[in-house]
């Protein structure tokens, strides 16, 4: 019902930035909110970012001030910019969406790989 398509993932050095995408298609009218998870090796999937459709968010105290996470609805995108990246930032980064019953999407992934 719907796909969810991750960018923007890359190499950077401690102290760099990148911006991930995450493009929705398909019958995206039931989204009520999308977030950024992310998974270390070796490390369990966690919540960094939400956002909700009328523009709450939540960020993890990890993130926090240096994660922004937002949306273009025209676009059907939501963006995470990511600034004063830090190695242990290192994962893979999954974008997911649904509503406040349940969120059954999932990106394919994008790597991002901080470097000391």
């Amino acid at each position: 019902q719907v796909r969810l398509v991750e960018s923007g993932g890359g190499l950077v050095q401690a102290g760099g930035s990148l911006r991930l995408s995450c493009e929705a298609s398909g019958f995206i009218s039931g989204i009520t909110i999308t977030a950024w998870y992310r998974q270390a090796p070796g490390k369990q999937r966690e919540l960094v970012s939400s956002i909700t459709r009328g523009g709450a968010t939540t960020y993890a105290d990890s993130v926090k001030g240096r994660f922004t996470i937002s949306e273009d609805n025209a676009k059907n995108t939501v963006y995470l910019q990511m600034n004063s990246l830090k190695p242990e930032d290192t994962a893979v980064y999954y974008c997911n969406a649904g509503n406040t019953l349940r969120t059954p999407y999932w990106g394919q992934g994008t790597q991002v790989t901080v470097s000391s």
